[in-house]
């Protein structure tokens, strides 16, 4: 997968439908060469025009700066002539920042690095390329680190530093990924958002300068994801070219595309740097976090595959990546604060009569907390609510055959808990300055191993006290008034260690990250947590828009989604229970609502629904997933696409069974059926499916380029699912 030309001095990355190229040039700079669809190794030098002016140093060593400002580095430092984004950039003790890295050796092996403290991809049937660079003046060492795993359109990339200098270092920047593209013609599509409007598509045009995403929250965040991809103005769904960029990180990250004078296009991925910096003493070392670089061919969804496939085999450790998940029922929306133990039970009854599986306690169930005002940090069950503790509530759930949840929110801690006013120093502040709430509650310091080892032991406590299957990890507000640059960072890797000591310890139990919604909606989750909660918004039409978003680049098992009680408590809304439980079935499946306050007619499609989910719940998991529809109104290809309506199939591995989902978001008089063209099938295969009460056999070519036709539904936000399968 990956060889070495000795003459070129080049290097070439192949994966299935990708190579990705890389030049050692004059001087031992690095230069990124080609990175496209897939070619035969052979010499690509002449792509990096090192013949024409300003020529390489060696020829014309008085335009320097020239060749510095338009050299397409594959790693760029700053300081040094090059004037675009740096990738790299230290600060000596005088305060310079000048740093030239050059070749010095490189090796190719079997398996691949794992940066030490963060997650990151793994398996076997990968190779890697180690290339040491050096900057001679400081002693600074740095390894790129490259993977590709077999089968898989993809290409990891990551940093590592050594300070071989004889003084002290100060890390400024340390970007995980840059790429100099020879091109201009792209559109950048991306995801931003809020609370509850969490990753919106965006798709515009690239113009000359900078167009930047990024966090400096403390958690990569609501309002923009660790996410980008550039694709051509003709690409769409299936056809064209895309490029993808994602982090396997979870706090501040930077993400950003620059046009530059000579039209070309700097690609970039990393940590944000605007409040880092680590003091790198000499014989130290550093890693940055992993960033995973996708190329397809085949439009924006053969991009989304290769990202799920990646996760799904080389990222998520959970056995639940394999096996099929429990159906829950959460009791937040049906309750909040307001319940006890007779009002558990009831909803227990109910559930486990309806064939639900696993029971989640949320918010609510520890110290005084009748509100979101208080207790944080006092992780011990409210004998009030819940006389004899949690004991009697597990053994009634469990006694009704369903598993047993719970939610925790470890990092924080309100004003009103005992945690807090025994130790006020475990909350992130600076002395002599206000601390901000928000939410009412302040951050614990996950940089101290003090801290965490008090939170560990409370947690520890209630996990060995009763059999909890499902952990919801809780994250609801962001960083302030951070003690120092770099706190951010550190603060990450000490959650990462609790994380890890959770799986680690009790890795029977499925766990779930939330971050108030979508907050840490992000690939460095994934190695300790199979599923995430995609958003607080369970709205069905809002839904899908969010998890159109995740699915851009976090595989459909992951995105956490489940049906709530109409009108929906974000929105107002009203969806039929049908539509509701066709979105959840996108990704993980569940229900948040009060069952015991549901129609007779409702509690059997509850039992119908869940019966769906089995029969189909493997082909979410392990499926490919092609999109067929768009909820958004995007530029480019898609601005003449219609919004009123969203369509998805996924299909197994083999070809062998689909499932097909739609949407009719907006109902419209007098219109004709919709057709739909199929995609992922096999196309020599018949089909047999149901739609709308009529049995039908066609071939996969037949449905893939003439379509199915789906009636105009009487009503908004109506739908249709039903299942193929191949005879």
């Amino acid at each position: 997968m990956i060889t070495y030309l000795e003459e070129a001095r080049q290097f070439q990355l192949d994966t299935p439908n990708a190579s990705y190229v890389l030049t050692i040039a004059d001087e031992g700079y690095l230069l990124h060469t080609y990175w496209g669809k897939r070619i035969a190794p052979q010499d690509m030098t002449d792509l990096l025009r090192l013949g024409e002016p300003p020529f390489v140093p060696s020829q014309n060593e008085r335009e320097r700066a020239s060749f510095m400002d338009c050299a397409p580095f594959e790693y760029p430092c700053c300081g040094i002539g090059d004037y675009r984004e740096a990738a790299f950039c230290i600060e000596t003790e005088t305060g310079a920042n000048a740093c030239d890295l050059r070749y010095v050796s490189h090796r190719i092996y079997n398996g691949k690095y794992h940066p030490r403290g963060m997650p990151h991809t793994w398996g076997n049937g990968c190779e890697s390329l180690d290339i040491l660079m050096r900057d001679a003046p400081t002693g600074i060492e740095v390894t790129l680190h490259y993977t590709v795993f077999l089968g898989i359109d993809a290409v990891i990339r990551s940093v590592s530093i050594e300070n071989c200098g004889d003084a002290d270092m100060t890390l400024r920047r340390v970007l995980s990924a840059s790429v100099d593209m020879d091109d201009d013609r792209f559109e950048m599509l991306s995801l931003y958002g809020s609370w509850a409007r969490e990753r919106q598509a965006e798709r515009l045009p690239m113009r000359h300068g900078k167009q930047r995403l990024d966090s400096s929250r403390g958690e990569s965040s609501h309002q923009y994801s660790p996410f980008f991809a550039l694709v051509r103005p003709e690409t769409t769904e299936q056809q064209g070219e895309a490029y993808g960029f994602t982090l396997i990180w979870s706090g501040d990250f930077m993400a950003q595309a620059e046009l530059t004078q000579f039209c070309q296009t700097r690609a970039q991925i990393g940590m944000q740097s605007d409040y880092f910096a680590y003091c790198l003493s000499t014989e130290s070392e550093f890693d940055a976090p992993e960033a995973v670089l996708v190329y397809s061919a085949e439009g924006i969804g053969g991009m989304s595959r290769s990202f799920h496939k990646l996760f799904s085999d080389h990222l998520i450790r959970s056995d639940y990546r394999y096996i099929e998940r429990p159906v829950l029922i959460n009791n937040w929306e049906a309750t909040y604060f307001n319940f006890d133990l007779d009002k558990l039970k009831t909803i227990a009854d109910e559930a486990a009569a309806l064939g639900i599986e696993l029971y989640v306690l949320d918010d609510g169930w520890f110290g005084k907390r009748d509100s979101d005002n208080c207790s944080l940090g006092d992780w011990t069950p409210d004998e009030c609510k819940l006389p004899g503790g949690l004991k009697p509530l597990t053994d009634y759930i469990i006694g009704k055959g369903m598993q047993f949840g719970l939610w925790f929110e470890p990092e924080m801690v309100s004003p009103d808990s005992n945690l807090y006013r025994a130790h006020p120093d475990y909350a992130v502040g600076i002395a002599g300055r206000l601390q901000t709430q928000s939410r009412a509650q302040y951050v614990l310091d996950y940089t101290r191993r003090d801290v965490r080892d008090a939170v560990w032991e409370q947690i520890k406590a209630i996990l060995d006290a009763v059999p909890v299957s499902y952990i919801k990890w809780d994250m609801n507000r962001q960083l302030t008034e951070v003690p120092y640059a770099g706190f951010s960072h550190a603060y990450m890797l000490g959650v990462y260690q609790m994380l890890e000591r959770l799986v680690t310890e009790y890795p029977d139990i499925l766990l779930e990250s939330c971050s108030g919604g979508g907050g840490r909606f992000d690939a460095g989750m994934l190695y300790y947590s199979p599923q995430i909660w995609a958003s607080d918004n369970t709205d069905a039409r809002d839904r899908l828009r969010i998890q159109y978003g995740a699915s851009l680049f976090m595989p459909p098992s992951a995105i956490g989604s489940h049906i709530s009680i109409c009108p929906n408590h974000a929105t107002g809304r009203v969806t039929p229970f049908e539509t509701r439980a066709n979105t959840a079935m996108f990704g993980t499946f569940g229900y948040e609502l009060d069952v015991t306050q549901l129609t007779d007619s409702e509690k059997s499609q509850i039992s119908e629904q869940i019966a769906q989910w089995h029969s189909i719940s493997r082909l979410i998991r392990d499926g490919g997933l092609w999109r067929l529809g768009n909820p958004f109104r995007l530029s480019g290809y898609a601005a003449q696409q219609n919004a009123d309506y969203d369509a998805w199939i996924f299909v197994a591995e083999d070809q062998s069974e689909a499932v097909f989902t739609y949407v009719q978001i907006t109902a419209e008089a007098n219109m004709k059926s919709r057709r739909i063209l199929l995609a992922g099938l096999d196309r020599e295969a018949d089909y047999a499916y149901t739609l709308c009460g009529e049995e039908d056999i066609k071939s996969g070519a037949y449905l893939m380029q003439c379509g199915v036709m789906i009636p105009n539904l009487w009503g908004d936000m109506q739908s249709i699912q039903f299942v193929l399968q191949a005879v």
